[in-house]
């Protein structure tokens, strides 16, 4: 009997020393702090670790959380000092720094902090109008915080940060705020539209300008240098006129050419003046009575010298004309006339039935090339003095 007493009492002894090891040894995760009471009483502050503990005398609170917390409040009516209530929306970031004050100078902090953080923000909003609270959350945000802080710090609580996460006006303010709005951007565009098409037309007006002022002095250059080139391309003319006449007149002078040879060359003239499609009338020059007696003196000079030239055939354009014959007083064409000869060769364009007429056969003179192009023959000739222009009719 005494045996089984004893090893009751043995088990029973076991259990409770396991119980009190078992009650003794605390272990405190990283980032949180254990209150310990001893007999009701603040006896110390558990770090993170193994500690142990006096069983059945010590008592371990809940632990701390040493970690910065969040917490998001529900929007709070804020009457603005224009007389508007609009809700914010606040977060704040707060972290426990003394596990002591936070368990016995304060029942529940968090609830704290939040009607702390409801009264500090009406008070600071309260100041403010509406347009200064939506655009100065910055100063609301430094301000709570700052207020948060003091209140706070004898809590064992340090507050981090304080953000507005929302700040919510009437609905008929938020329609007000958005007709101003809309209206104040539709100013503005109009404004920077107005600015544009000034800048628009202002550039526009000086590129015209520019284009004109280069316009006009380019032209003003083109003018000046087609003037320079006419200017040279006349004295370039001038300069050749001027060295064919020099030469001209000095191959004149050189071959010293008599009075008879000048006359015949202006007879053989003659014919030239009458070319071209546009000549409708053929007026004989008044020198020609001096000329044909330049030629018939010599013609009467060279009349002995020239019995044994046969009579000049008949002009081609007139095969029915009768050939003139030679009276026997009729001076003859010298026999350096009719040959070959520098002076004397006949040129381009000499006409038949002149020369037949100044070899002295009497015969018609008949400018066919005037008469196929005028259709007939010249009207308004007069007479040149000689009897050999009175017999023919084609230049009458």
């Amino acid at each position: 009997m005494s045996t089984v007493v004893a090893t009751i009492l043995l088990i029973v002894f076991v259990a409770l020393v396991a119980v009190a090891i078992w009650r003794s040894v605390r272990i405190i995760p990283q980032a949180t702090a254990g209150i310990v009471e001893r007999f009701g009483r603040y006896h110390r502050t558990l770090s993170a670790g193994l500690n142990v503990v006096t069983p059945f005398v010590d008592r371990l609170r809940p632990l701390i959380d040493l970690r910065e917390q969040v917490v998001s409040f529900p929007p709070q009516p804020v009457i603005t000092r224009d007389n508007l209530v609009v809700g914010i929306d606040t977060v704040i970031y707060f972290q426990v720094t003394d596990p002591r004050a936070a368990t016995y100078e304060v029942a529940n902090y968090i609830t704290a902090v939040e009607q702390l953080t409801v009264t500090t923000l009406r008070n600071v909003v309260g100041g403010m109008d509406l347009e200064t609270a939506l655009t100065s959350r910055d100063q609301i945000n430094t301000e709570l915080r700052k207020e948060l802080d003091e209140a706070t710090g004898k809590w064992g609580i340090r507050v981090g940060r304080v953000e507005l996460k929302a700040i919510e006006p009437p609905s008929s303010i938020q329609d007000s705020m958005e007709k101003q709005m809309r209206a104040d951007r539709d100013k503005r565009a109009a404004i920077l539209s107005a600015e544009g098409n000034k800048q628009s037309a202002i550039l526009n007006a000086e590129g015209e300008r520019q284009a004109a002022v280069l316009k006009a002095r380019g032209e003003s250059e083109a003018a000046v240098l087609r003037a320079e080139a006419e200017a040279k391309a006349q004295a370039a003319r001038a300069r050749g006129q001027a060295e064919a006449i020099t030469t001209v007149f000095r191959a004149i002078h050189e071959g010293n050419p008599d009075q008879r040879l000048l006359a015949y060359q202006y007879m053989q003239m003659l014919p030239q003046i009458a070319q071209g499609d546009a000549n409708k009338l053929w007026i004989v020059p008044s020198e020609i009575g001096k000329a044909l007696e330049g030629i018939g003196g010599l013609f009467g000079a060279a009349n002995g010298r020239a019995a044994a030239t046969p009579a000049p055939p008949a002009p081609p354009n007139m095969p029915n004309a009768p050939v003139p014959q030679r009276p026997e007083s009729a001076p003859a064409v010298p026999p350096a006339l009719s040959g070959p000869g520098p002076q004397f060769d006949p040129p381009v364009g000499r006409h038949a039935g002149l020369e037949s007429w100044l070899a002295g056969s009497g015969g018609p003179v008949d400018y066919g090339a005037v008469g196929d192009r005028e259709g007939g023959p010249v009207p308004g000739t007069g007479h040149a003095g000689t009897s050999p222009f009175d017999d023919d009719s084609s230049l009458m």
